[in-house]
């Protein structure tokens, strides 16, 4: 466990000083994904605890639960009377080639588009299995990435190591930081309770990690505004994932809108952004004009497969690079199962997430500090490097959940009443809460409170 959370605290420039877990057990899993979820969520409350003695001189003490970091990895609400939508499109998935193992990944209306361009229209899992049957694995990858779509052929480790996108994360960070010399002198405005009030966060992120990272920003007083283009919808993560954000839309291709979102970054204090390497490049947001747009503007970015090498622009998601960089070939032999076996849940996006949140506000310490801004570069295939190289953890069980795991409030969503777990992050006098109850995607205006 400790070697885990040692490797985070030294990335982030944290102290090395040990955090408590309570409870006991882990997730069933050929990796340690239970440490990994304590590590991260600890290094995230770490960064906060570091900020307040920095502001105050007091270093409030921290704890993390094992059960609870473990649930939250995979889901924190509990709908009272309805159901959060399915997760995966019909047709996403793992699929036998006739030299291997496929996964498609096809949630997006384009993604799933772009596969059956490759593969012919499919109506449900056994056409899609027929038409992959008749494909060489590496073929087929190529041939969905090349028509925009979203695949990755199941390696080893050990084949991950030899490819040249492997090579080129294990010579990267875990978190790449750079300073930059533009200055915001704004002091801080938060308090023991609500550290980061007066912060406002600009979510441009999807999905998962970087959704995560702004709900624990949101949950210590953040202001998080979250875009997204005109038709964009995740309908199985978005009551998870927008707690305490104020969700709006734009579409950076209309000039009214891009005025708007300019207006937007000027006034931004932290923006997270998890498209492709070059995608803001391409909208005329590269990271020369963000900083001229907002002077000491924090910027903290991921990807799924690295910031270097020939895959650093590839489309990616946590289920992909589980199978690209060995996991799930990993877990087949740890299970002796005759398919893939991926972690039990999506671990790398949640754990980025926190590893993201955590170097937005080291970078906001450290601007509290010198008034410099400064950026973060994280991505999923360097986690997964993290969590590998860890090996595996405890085998005893987790103590299954119960009514006592779920906090007394109730949150009122537009789907239906619903409770969350309670948090697993203890910080003394600091806790995390959300003001804003989950809801759908472009129900607020693009405005700053």
């Amino acid at each position: 466990m400790t070697g885990l959370l040692t490797s985070i605290q030294a990335a982030l420039g944290l102290p090395n000083t040990p955090i408590p877990f309570t409870a006991d057990g882990a997730l069933p899993s050929a990796f340690a994904v239970t440490d990994l979820a304590c590590a991260s969520i600890a290094a995230a409350g770490q960064a906060i605890s570091e900020l307040l003695n920095q502001q105050t001189a007091r270093l409030p003490n921290l704890e993390v639960d094992r059960r609870l970091a473990s649930f939250w990895f995979a889901t924190s609400i509990r709908p009272v009377g309805w159901s959060v939508p399915p997760l995966w499109d019909p047709i996403a998935g793992d699929y036998a080639t006739k030299d291997g193992w496929i996964r498609l990944h096809t949630n997006a209306p384009h993604h799933r588009a772009a596969a059956e361009t490759v593969l012919g229209a499919c109506a449900d899992r056994p056409a899609m299995a027929s038409k992959v049957a008749q494909w060489a694995k590496s073929d087929l990858e190529q041939a969905v990435v090349d028509a925009g779509g979203c695949a990755a052929e199941m390696r080893s480790w050990q084949q991950w190591q030899a490819h040249p996108q492997g090579q080129a994360v294990n010579a990267e960070p875990l978190i790449q930081f750079a300073a930059n010399s533009s200055q915001n002198a704004k002091p801080w405005q938060g308090s023991v309770a609500q550290p980061l009030a007066g912060i406002k966060v600009l979510d441009l992120t999807r999905v998962l990690a970087g959704p995560v990272a702004s709900r624990f920003l949101a949950g210590l007083g953040a202001d998080v505004l979250r875009i997204d283009p005109p038709t964009w919808n995740e309908p199985g993560v978005v009551p998870e994932v927008t707690l305490g954000k104020r969700c709006a839309r734009l579409d950076l291709h209309d000039k009214a809108d891009r005025v708007l979102f300019e207006s937007l970054l000027k006034d931004a204090d932290i923006l997270l952004h998890g498209y492709r390497a070059d995608a803001l490049e391409r909208l005329g947001y590269g990271v020369a004009d963000r900083q001229q747009m907002a002077p000491g503007l924090i910027d903290v970015c991921l990807n799924a497969y690295g910031w270097s090498g020939p895959w650093q622009n590839r489309r990616g998601f946590d289920s992909l690079v589980q199978m690209s960089s060995g996991i799930a070939e990993a877990g087949l032999q740890w299970k002796h199962a005759d398919k893939p076996t991926p972690l039990p849940l999506q671990a790398l996006d949640h754990a980025t997430g926190y590893l993201m949140a955590a170097s937005a506000i080291k970078l906001l310490a450290e601007r509290l500090g010198s008034g410099r801004g400064g950026s973060a570069r994280l991505s999923l295939a360097r986690t997964a490097k993290l969590l590998i190289e860890n090996g595996p953890g405890t085998s005893d069980p987790l103590r299954a959940e119960d009514d006592n795991d779920q906090g007394l409030l109730v949150e009122q969503t537009p789907w239906g009443p619903a409770h969350r777990l309670q948090v697993p992050l203890k910080i003394t006098g600091t806790p995390l809460q959300w003001a804003i109850p989950a809801g759908e995607l472009g129900s607020h205006r693009a405005q700053w409170w």
